[in-house]
């Protein structure tokens, strides 16, 4: 909240430019280079400006195609579910709470009755590690060759590895017991809350034994009357989806920025080669302000948390929990909001116990009982300590 109250806007234009390629297809591309200078995001800092570039733009006469790239590139699964991951996909995905996501996974894990006989449908929920059992592997690539084909299964089951420093990997990652126990199958035994559940982790549990997804990205290259100016136009192009067919993650607001540099993802673009002409259609200027941090959803915090090696995959529900029940934030419209109680609890820690409320002071204890645990360290210096 400090930063967003701290934060101080700026203005800046983009300039976008509607053309068509000799065949009459419409495509769009953005102005990068004015005057042989390549533009960075602040270079049209008002309308002045921009209406300037913009003048040049509609008094070109040649929009002639510079070059084409076309680049290969594969993009691969995402981990099986560890209790941070799962609780952000499902406040993504499913808008569940921390809190709905550990009851509803706990349920599943307890048992389910089906056909009269009690059945846990997911394994272990309080998890960091992202290993697969092997019965589990082999079970997703019998289901992958038997339901997609075998154009969906890599030569090698995949192996994933912890990128959290402090991992404890105790229990292998969140995964169906048995993944021919598809969500079809399941839905007459679950409630509405398990059924969906239960079918996000069984797609990412699939999707992350599956073949990478391939794409074809393009970017083109216009230049405006010889060295006016140039625009880029990128798209890219799904030539074989892959994992996608099953599972794609979605993603928190970026900070800092309107979201108007959105990745060229799947905007497609017409047939276009270098040296064809293009006809100009519409020069489009467009006002932006820069944006501070957006506030924490519970998806985006347990994300921090996990960076900063704050709590554990059994605590982060229990730490969001409390932060409400207490009445140091509120939820509004998915985003924490600050309470004045909050404040002056951190103004207070933060001038009187300055330590304790560092965020890598968790973490160090964590590695110093680690320590202790493994004969490193003597415990009763830590104690003293």
């Amino acid at each position: 909240e400090a930063e967003i109250e701290a934060f101080k806007s700026r203005e800046y234009w983009t300039i976008d430019v509607n053309l068509e390629n000799p065949e009459g297809a419409a495509f769009t591309a953005r102005l990068t280079h004015l005057d042989g200078t390549r533009l960075d995001k602040f270079d049209l800092p008002d309308e002045a400006t921009a209406t300037a570039a913009v003048r040049k733009l509609e008094y070109a006469a040649r929009f002639a195609v510079a070059k084409v790239e076309r680049k290969q590139t594969r993009r691969n699964p995402y981990p099986p579910f560890t209790t941070s991951t799962l609780q952000q996909e499902a406040s993504r995905k499913l808008g569940f709470g921390t809190t709905r996501t550990m009851r509803v996974a706990q349920k599943l894990y307890e048992g389910i009755d089906i056909g009269g006989e009690t059945v846990g449908l997911i394994t272990y929920m309080r998890t960091d590690g992202v290993t697969l059992a092997q019965e589990a592997l082999d079970g997703a690539r019998a289901l992958i060759g038997n339901d997609y084909g075998d154009a969906y299964l890599p030569a090698a089951p995949r192996q994933y590895k912890s990128k959290q420093k402090n991992a404890q990997e105790a229990h292998e990652a969140i995964r169906p017991t048995d993944l021919f126990r598809r969500p079809k199958d399941m839905r007459p035994y679950l409630d509405d809350e398990g059924r969906k559940l239960y079918e996000l982790i069984w797609n990412r549990t699939v999707a992350c034994q599956m073949a990478s997804a391939e794409l074809d990205q393009v970017a083109v290259d216009i230049d405006v009357d010889g060295s006016t100016a140039r625009l880029r136009a990128t798209g890219s192009i799904v030539t074989f989806d892959g994992f996608l067919r099953v599972y794609q993650e979605d993603r928190d607001d970026k900070a800092g920025d309107n979201g108007d540099d959105d990745s060229p993802g799947d905007r497609r673009l017409p047939k276009l080669a270098a040296g064809d002409i293009a006809k100009r259609r519409a020069v489009l200027p467009e006002q932006h302000f820069t944006q501070p941090p957006p506030r924490y959803s519970e998806a985006s915090l347990v994300k921090k948390m996990e960076e900063l090696g704050i709590g554990r995959p059994s605590t982060y529900a229990s730490i969001l929990q409390v932060l409400q029940d207490r009445d140091y934030v509120r939820l509004d419209r998915r985003r924490f909001v600050p309470e004045d109680r909050g404040r002056l609890v951190v103004a207070f820690l933060a001038s009187f116990f300055e330590r304790y409320v560092q965020y890598n002071f968790t973490a160090e204890m964590e590695e110093k009982l680690d320590d202790i645990s493994g004969g490193r360290v003597d415990w009763r210096r830590v104690l003293r300590d």
